[in-house]
Formats: C-alpha cells, structure tokens, sequence
C-alpha cells in the first residue's frame, strides 16, 4: 500500500488493545469503587423521557453539524477546513455533550446517587486518555 508503514496494523492492533485494557480496567475500578451497577454495551440507558428528549436532540443536532461541516469544509482546499467542523472535533463533542447530561440526569433521577460520579469520571477518563493519545503521537505507536 501507498504511504502505509509495514507494520502500522500491528501497531494499530496494540493501540487498540491497549485501549480496551485501559478502559475495561478503569471501568471495573470505579464501578468496585463507587459500588454502581455494570451497564449494558452499547445501549441507549435513559432514566426517564425527558433524558430520551435530551440524548435524541444531542445527536440530531451532531448530524446535523456533521452535514453542515462536511457541505462547508468540501468547497474550501483541505489545508483551510475549519477544525471544530471536522467529523473527530464533532463526535468527541457528542461524547462530552451526551455523558454530560447523562450525569446530570443521573444525579437528578438515579435511584443510585453514586451513578453520576461514575459516568463524570468515565468522561474525565476518556478527555484525559484522547489528550494523552493526540499529544503523544498515538504513544508513539503511528
């Protein structure tokens, strides 16, 4: 392949395992920590409409973003694209603006108080390994 170094799957392999490992761990520390429930994978957990409202809006007005910023950025040369209209800088404000309210939702209606700490620390978590990983080059792996 063009331009791809020989051995950038393999190193795109330990990335991503270490990244699980990462993540899998803190999750099971905090969860033992805080003595909150493991949730599902993947799914939509709303406690209650308003917060279905909240995370519904969150996502259409990223897709929206995302057209807009793809329609806008397309017409203007690569080197000129405006950065908080990239797709990276949009969902990783999708992360932040989503686990936000859910922690808000949670602190408010949460039969477990304890749940809102575990989902602010799973986003300081993520800020601080996404800072981590851009500033380090990938930790030297790409």
């Amino acid at each position: 392949m063009y331009g791809i170094d020989q051995g950038f799957w393999l190193k795109l392999l330990i990335l991503i395992t270490i990244l699980g490992l990462l993540i899998y761990s803190f999750q099971a520390i905090m969860r033992r920590l805080l003595k909150v429930e493991k949730k599902k994978f993947f799914s939509n957990h709303h406690l209650n409409e308003t917060h279905k409202k909240v995370d519904r809006s969150i996502r259409v007005i990223v897709i929206g973003l995302l057209i807009i910023g793809y329609v806008y950025n397309v017409t203007r040369l690569s080197t000129e694209w405006v950065w908080y209209l990239e797709p990276w800088f949009l969902m990783c404000l999708m992360v932040v603006t989503t686990e936000s309210s859910t922690a808000l939702m949670e602190w408010k209606y949460a039969t477990n108080r304890k749940d809102y700490l575990f989902t602010i620390s799973q986003l300081l978590f993520f800020i601080i390994l996404m800072v981590s990983m851009f500033s380090s080059n990938f930790f030297g792996l790409v």
